[in-house]
């Protein structure tokens, strides 16, 4: 598989009907992200059960803003449509690897009663 062009209109729909998503935002100008897009592209390949979306930061400046990217390229990973890794800069193959080997291992039931946890804390703060 290939990757996707993800926008505000599919962003949505992205993550709900997919276990794993990963995001790259990018732009055209970025040299680390043109090094990284062929990076990205080879993992979308070699792994088709994960989602692989492009955010093109120029086009989609509403959808970069409401993820607070402030430096490109940036890789988002969620699981179950909850946000589970963020970096910026551009990852080597391996690196990327480790990343989404990590993603698939999470116990998403411990992560979910973590989220939980600390926003029962938050609200008793």
């Amino acid at each position: 598989m290939s990757t996707q062009e993800i926008t505000l209109a599919n962003l949505e729909g992205t993550l709900r009907d997919n276990e794993i998503v990963l995001l790259d935002f990018w732009a055209g100008w970025c040299g680390p992200c043109r090094r990284f897009a062929p990076v990205f592209e080879r993992a979308a390949v070699n792994n088709p059960d994960v989602v692989f979306g492009k955010i093109d930061t120029e086009a989609e400046q509403e959808l970069s803003a409401s993820f607070r990217i402030t430096s490109i390229p940036t890789l988002m990973a969620f699981r179950d449509g909850i946000l589970v890794f963020a970096q910026p800069g551009a990852l080597g193959p391996a690196q990327l690897d480790q990343v989404i080997d990590g993603v698939r291992g999470l116990d998403m039931d411990r992560v979910r009663a973590e989220i939980a946890q600390r926003e029962a804390e938050g609200r008793t703060a």
